[in-house]
């Protein structure tokens, strides 16, 4: 029987990344949390660093600084990690543009759909990829990780229908706070920045690990490219 070859990715971790394991991580999740505590804070950030009123109210606040840490954590990635990811490289040019637009502009919509646009961007991408027989699931992940073409098949399938999904919760629940907690803006923005890291982040874990068994079934040796 004739070996099926893996699909090669053409995202070996660098050094760095071996031997900072944790730091990737940080980089991504730094940036959400930043978020998340400077709309929880934003009425004390205001008081105490009055420029930053120019900002607007407590989202504008907080969309400030997840551009400013955005920024900051491609910078470090590419720094110290010797590269920039592509998934979150492609959403931090969303957040700085649609984060400039909602300031410029005073209308929290554009950063409220920045999720939507980021999701269904990869998942047309990936989806995409399958119909010209391509899986593009490595290159967006930067996988540590060889599976065998059948693998990254369904893998990326998953992971196609899984970002439309959040596109779809996104939509759902800012449009459906801003309905719930009509006519107090704040709260329906607190809800909704709260789910981005609440509920967003455990779902996506979840959805992770309930890939494990399929990884572990598809896994190759990268040399020889046998299971």
């Amino acid at each position: 029987m004739k070996t099926q070859r893996p699909v090669d990715t053409d995202v070996t971790p660098t050094p760095a990344e071996r031997h900072h394991p944790g730091l990737k991580l940080a980089l991504e999740l730094g940036p959400l949390l930043v978020f998340f505590f400077a709309n929880l804070r934003g009425p004390w950030l205001a008081a105490t660093f009055p420029v930053l009123t120019e900002l607007g109210g407590p989202l504008f606040i907080a969309t400030g600084l997840f551009m400013a840490a955005t920024v900051i954590s491609l910078l470090v990635s590419k720094i110290v990690l010797g590269h920039l990811p592509v998934m979150p490289f492609v959403s931090g040019i969303v957040v700085v543009v649609f984060g400039s637009l909602s300031i410029w502009l005073q209308n929290d919509t554009f950063i409220k759909m920045k999720p939507t646009i980021v999701n269904t961007l990869f998942g047309a991408v990936l989806l995409g990829g399958l119909v010209f027989g391509k899986s593009l699931l490595g290159h967006v992940f930067n996988a540590a990780f060889q599976l065998d073409a059948d693998g990254w098949r369904k893998l990326t399938l998953r992971w196609g229908i899984f970002f439309l999904f959040l596109a779809v919760l996104n939509e759902g629940v800012w449009r459906g706070a801003a309905v719930w907690y009509a006519p107090d803006a704040q709260a329906a923005d607190d809800f909704w920045v709260a789910f981005k890291v609440w509920g967003t982040m455990p779902i996506t874990i979840l959805f992770t690990m309930a890939q494990m068994p399929l990884i572990l079934r598809h896994s190759v040796d990268p040399a020889s490219g046998k299971p």
